[in-house]
């Protein structure tokens, strides 16, 4: 999965502050519940169980049936966003799947992953966490986002085509990110879209989540804010790095984004054979899942009177 760039370069008034922050973290609690680390972990073993879904393969093909199905058993509209990529190994008929959730006004907040996992030489690259974990947080978060009414329309992204076909570059790479990217800029519909949401590796079993540096700020501290009110500061310390994802298209049409990506596998076992179900775990799902969902309560309440009462405050507050 995406490039790290520069991977590692270097007395009764407290008792008052407990009890006031101890009633946040409840309330914040309840706002994120409802994510089912196990049932997600249930999603990502039938993925791996695939074996390597690298773009244009058998394979993926079946992971995408495999999401369109659990998409639709919770009521989503599917939409699949069909194109045929240039890649340095010739033309490769890629989808985006698009799981649409319904909301009372036209603005939408995208929630995106990645699906498919890296060509590697020689090896049997399953991805576990690298392109099955992304696309696992997603099912789970479609479920919960479901049995919710909410303001804006959630898009359920699965990108295809993020991985580099033969080496990483601004061509080779991020396929299905740059093509939907540019489908919204074309006809106008990346108006709509407030926020962008990414998740990448989020099932490591000891997480520390990097303060993505190419992504939007402000987003970006709603994150690790909410991450630090629900107790899951130490899963959200990877330190400020830039990385190059899936997020880098919409940052560039404007759009507010904020990658949540984990830096622990880049320091273990990005891109080898060991990316398996083994260095995966339910609980990091979760974590991942309940920041995900109390970022998008934040949205909602913070933005969510009305679009143009939105549009108003982003103007002020230059947040688009």
């Amino acid at each position: 999965m995406s490039r790290l760039a520069g991977l590692i370069a270097g007395g009764t008034v407290v008792i008052a502050l407990v009890v006031i922050h101890h009633a946040a973290r409840t309330n914040l609690g309840r706002t994120a519940e409802g994510f089912d680390g196990a049932r997600a972990f249930k999603d990502l073993e039938q993925l791996v169980a695939l074996g390597p879904r690298p773009p244009g393969s058998p394979a993926l093909e079946q992971a995408r049936e495999y999401i369109t199905a659990q998409l639709g058993t919770v009521g989503a509209e599917v939409q699949r966003d069909r194109f045929i990529a240039s890649t340095p190994v010739g033309p490769i008929p890629m989808v985006n799947i698009v799981g649409l959730l319904s909301g009372t006004s036209s603005d939408v907040v995208i929630v995106a992953g990645h699906y498919d996992t890296a060509r590697l030489k020689g090896m049997a690259f399953v991805g576990a966490n690298d392109g099955g974990s992304s696309a696992a947080e997603l099912l789970e978060l479609a479920r919960v986002l479901s049995k919710r009414k909410h303001l804006f329309r959630y898009w359920l992204v699965f990108f295809d085509g993020e991985e580099a076909l033969e080496q990483w570059s601004q061509t080779d790479s991020l396929y299905g990110s740059r093509h939907l990217a540019q489908a919204l800029a074309t006809d106008g519909r990346v108006a709509e879209v407030r926020a962008l949401i990414l998740v990448d590796m989020v099932a490591g079993r000891r997480p520390h989540i990097l303060e993505e540096s190419n992504s939007t700020p402000w987003l970006r501290e709603t994150v690790f804010r909410k991450a630090r009110q629900l107790g899951y500061a130490s899963s959200f310390d990877g330190g400020q790095f830039p990385v190059e994802d899936d997020h880098l298209p919409f940052v560039q049409k404007g759009v507010s984004a904020v990658d949540i990506i984990d830096l622990a596998p880049f320091q273990a076992y990005h891109h080898t054979a060991q990316d398996t179900l083994d260095k995966c775990s339910p609980d990091s799902l979760a974590i991942v899942g309940r920041v995900v969902l109390a970022t998008l309560e934040d949205l909602e309440g913070k933005f969510g009177l009305d679009s143009t009462g939105m549009r108003q405050q982003q103007a002020a507050g230059g947040q688009r």
